[in-house]
């Protein structure tokens, strides 16, 4: 059967516990109030303030906090005896990097401020990547700075990826003077991506947390790229996983052994430092201009700020947040090729003149239509074009089911699995077996993010990787939006994962790495506080069939061309990217010093249908 264009719309079954509330109502609300979306609309910085400003640096200034600790910080503002706005930027990353960025904002009339964060470099106080000091040093330093005289009282904050936690870490506190944020590739909490995504242990994390573990950075293991340890695959496998502190000199038992052992959402550790509750969104009462890019290895952070905020913000202008998406990983808007490919020149965008245009509205008053533009705009591969949009999911997004299939072993990409529109009827299931000792190996990686479409078609290869294919498209298909796996599956085993990948299928055999969901089993069960926020760990029965349902954290926007495929994975591992489930069901993996190799079922029947549910765009919207 040739595969068309899906009509039937069917709503997105979204369950995270925690979000849900907010994106429930944002779906039904988008179909009825907001127009489609319009393509080719690259987002433009228009008229900004004029970079007229010479620029004085005051460097290494101390700033106290209510416990006493001093914070240092760079100042880059005016050669002016004026007043003008301010930027704040907290990094653990060494804020004398920071200053070329801080000086072109300067310029144009802002003061900017960068500040190493508690612990780290120059500043005072004890390190902890995620102690709940750093929301107080936050509104500490707002409110220091809009005391300030050559500040007019006005703050705003922008900054990438642990910069954009601090930011909203400040706003659950509600410093009177922060007016404006520019969370930069933001993470979320930190049971939905980093240092767990439902529930499994992604391994970049632990060489983020070895290489800034003490005051400075410094090198976790051999290897060029940024200290990392370049043999992943081989430092991983060391168990228990608990003492794997004692393989970096530099990683400290303290806050890693806090990561390691709570392993829930429940632990005081993670909630003290959360930031993502209806209660903690309408605290954060400030307009938001957030970006990510679609490799992005903290995604799900920024589409879910944009609907938390439009559902709890406090003021109208705290509810009309701003969301930009395009093709890039982690590091946003440097090239516009990522993994080899191409997305041509649109792909890169004036960012900075953008955030300016934000800041000249919200920090200075300038009337520049800054609140009348589209408040979303996602990239489009494959046909590589903007699209500019009322809303998140796009409004014109067709929800559909496209169901698991296999008239014989699904097993790799040779086997016989298919992904269809029709439900399937009694079918065998499929099984595979996964062995800890020889896990699924990932897509090549940097710094903890996948870094592009990379071709993963040698992995699909494996008999321990079930394959699913659409027939060959004899039509364009584009699939934008957050995406759901729905599985029917059984392990052998007391606990296990299950990975959900999807890629699109060249017709000369590449599988071009696109989103994926994971979920542990144990961390399923909704009526434990859900996947995503388990007040406690499910109880697997081996053998016994559960239903998932696993959102992609790592949504997508792609044109599938015709003469492609589109193509659904499903593994039990994918390593080194994700730390091994070991399958003994241990309430904590990092005490577990065996593996148990587990067989894993996946059934797809008339009462059992296994499914993924696409973001499909019809033709022509």
């Amino acid at each position: 059967m040739a595969l068309l264009m899906p009509t039937v719309l069917i709503p997105h079954p979204l369950r995270r516990s925690r979000v849900a509330w907010c994106i429930a109502v944002m779906l039904a609300a988008s179909f009825i109030t907001f127009s489609a979306s319009v393509a080719r609309a690259q987002p433009q910085a228009g008229e900004i303030s004029s970079a007229s400003y010479e620029v004085l640096d005051e460097l290494n200034r101390a700033a106290p906090m209510r416990d006493g600790v001093e914070l240092k910080l760079d100042i880059f503002r005016p050669k002016d005896d004026g007043r003008f706005p301010a930027i704040l930027q907290m990094t653990p990353y060494n804020k004398n990097g920071q200053a070329a960025r801080a000086r072109r904002f300067a310029t144009r009339g802002y003061v900017v401020i960068n500040v190493d964060s508690r612990g780290r470099f120059e500043s005072g106080g004890d390190w902890d990547p995620f102690s709940p000091l750093h929301k107080t040093d936050g509104y500490d330093l707002v409110e220091w700075i809009a005391k300030q005289p050559w500040c007019t009282g006005n703050v705003g904050t922008y900054g990438l990826s642990y910069m954009g936690w601090a930011q909203w870490w400040t706003a659950t506190q509600s410093p009177p003077s922060l007016k404006a944020m520019v969370p930069e590739v933001a993470p979320p909490d930190h049971f939905y991506n980093a240092p767990y995504q439902n529930g499994i242990l992604v391994c970049w994390m632990m060489d983020w947390g070895g290489t800034n573990s003490g005051r400075a950075s410094h090198s976790v293991g051999p290897g060029p790229y940024g200290g990392f340890a370049v043999n992943r695959e081989q430092a991983y496998r060391q168990l228990p996983y608990i003492e794997f502190d004692k393989s970096r000199g530099h990683l400290p038992t303290d806050w890693w052994r806090k990561w390691i052992t709570q392993n829930t959402a429940a632990g005081k550790y993670w909630r003290d430092i959360a930031y993502q509750t209806p209660e903690h969104y309408a605290a954060a009462n400030v307009p938001t201009l957030a970006i990510s890019g679609w490799f992005d290895g903290n995604f799900p952070g920024t589409p879910m700020n944009y609907l938390g905020m439009k559902q709890h913000g406090r003021s109208p202008a705290a509810r009309r947040p701003q969301m930009v998406i395009g093709p890039w990983e982690h590091i946003i808007n440097r090239h516009q090729q990522a993994a080899g490919v191409d997305f041509g020149p649109q792909a890169i965008i004036d960012w900075d003149g953008y955030i300016c245009r934000w800041f000249d509205f919200h920090l200075k008053g300038i009337e520049n239509g800054v609140m009348d533009a589209p408040p979303v705009h996602v990239f489009v591969m494959g046909k590589n074009q903007w699209r500019a949009a009322q809303d998140w999911p796009l409004p014109e997004t067709q929800f559909t089911k496209y169901y698991l299939h296999s008239g014989g072993p699904a097993n790799s990409s040779a086997g016989d699995g298919s992904l269809r529109l029709e439900p399937p009827s009694d079918q065998e299931p499929d099984v595979y077996r996964y062995d800890p000792e020889n896990p699924t190996p990932s897509a090549g990686f940097t710094n903890g993010h996948i870094d592009g479409p990379r071709d993963i078609s040698v992995s699909a290869a494996r008999n321990d990787v079930l394959v699913y294919n659409t027939e060959v498209l004899t039509q364009d298909v584009e699939i934008v939006g957050p995406i759901t796996a729905k599985l029917y599956a059984a392990t052998s085993a007391k606990d296990t994962d299950w990975m959900v990948r999807l890629s699109d299928v060249h017709p000369d055999g590449r599988a071009m790495f696109l989103a994926e969901g994971v979920m542990r089993a144990r961390h399923r069960d909704p009526q434990r506080g859900g996947a995503f926020n388990p007040e406690q760990l499910s109880t697997i029965t081996p053998g016994k069939a559960s239903e998932y349902t696993i959102e992609f954290w790592r949504p997508t926007g792609n044109l599938f061309a015709r003469g492609h495929q589109i193509r659904i994975e499903i593994s039990s591992s994918y390593y080194p990217y994700y730390l091994r489930n070991l399958n003994t069901g241990e309430d904590n993996i990092g005490l577990a010093e065996t593996s148990i190799v587990a067989e894993q079922t996946i059934f797809h029947d008339s009462e059992r249908r296994s499914h993924v549910v696409l973001p499909i765009i019809p033709a022509g919207k």
